[in-house]
């Protein structure tokens, strides 16, 4: 059986499922899938074994990856990897997945695939387990800090987390009657941040403040609350919907870099989460099931 993890399947997420059609597996039909995998690898993908979790495309080749051996695991990648880079350029597409190739790389020499030696520079990995475990200590050395200087250490801290994922962090920044505690950007559009170190939880009236700054700037602008603490049930169901802010709270921090997850990944999960539900909350161990 190949040693996937949830990371890993977020990866097969990513690069073969179209942004556009959940459960889908690249452009193939149900017919042209299992024609795929009986010409290429000589594999019934339509067999039941491979429908415990469902029957959907993504869900059959996710229970095939994680039912076969490493060996016919890394097979499969490989072959749907060089068909979806045929179609891509063929099609003239630009590629849509950050550093797709390097996280393909990843999971084949994660399961025991070798990669090939193109002649070329190594791609950059996606995340670096010790990076993971450094600013978790990181956050745990904060969370025993005084009151003082552990509000400040906490926005430096964000500021590193952002930023170790690329995602163009800036530190607090003071406007005429505001004080904004940082801002990122992800995907083109810039966020910007609220970040709370306090024993209470967060209520409804931060959220309305915190709000009102986004209202203030562009329309395109989006926010997230960091609140260490949490949020008050009370205060997000009076905050209401519709609006463009999602939270994250200690326990999301601490979840994600224990689980290793890169926080780019959840901030765009929450986002989704929030796009099409219309809550601003959710928890990464509810997200990343």
């Amino acid at each position: 059986m190949a040693t996937l993890r949830m990371l890993d399947m977020q990866i097969v997420d990513d690069l073969f499922q179209p942004p556009d059609n959940r459960g889908y597996v690249l452009d193939f039909s149900d017919r042209t899938f299992s024609m795929f995998f009986a010409d290429e690898l000589n594999v019934d993908i339509d067999d039941i074994a491979y429908q415990r979790n469902g029957t959907s495309k993504l869900k059959r080749l996710k229970c095939y990856l994680q039912t076969v051996n490493n060996e016919a695991a890394v097979g499969a990648l490989r072959a749907l990897w060089n068909y979806r880079e045929m179609k891509r350029q063929r099609d003239g597409r630009s590629e849509h997945v950050k550093n797709a190739e390097g996280q393909l790389h990843q999971l084949l020499e994660r399961i025991g695939g070798k990669v090939v030696d193109s002649g070329g520079a190594k791609p950059t990995p996606t995340f670096d387990r010790a990076k993971f475990k450094e600013l978790r200590d990181t956050l745990m050395a904060t969370a025993i800090m005084q009151p003082i200087p552990r509000g400040y250490a906490f926005e430096k801290f964000l500021t590193r987390l952002f930023n170790s994922f690329g995602m163009e962090a800036r530190e607090g920044f003071r406007l005429t009657g505001e004080q904004i505690d940082g801002s990122f950007v992800l995907h083109n559009n810039v966020y910007l941040v609220e970040a709370k170190w306090q024993n209470e939880k967060t209520a409804a009236a931060d959220l309305h403040v915190f709000q009102g700054k986004i209202g203030q700037k562009a329309v395109w602008t989006r926010g997230v609350f960091i609140s260490n603490a949490g949020f008050t049930d009370d205060g997000l169901n009076a905050f209401g919907r519709a609006k463009n802010i999602v939270c994250i709270d200690g326990l999301d921090l601490s979840d994600a870099l224990t689980r290793e997850l890169p926080l780019d990944l959840v901030v765009e999960k929450k986002v989704r989460h929030a796009s099409e539900t219309g809550k601003i909350f959710a928890r990464v161990r509810e997200l990343f099931t």
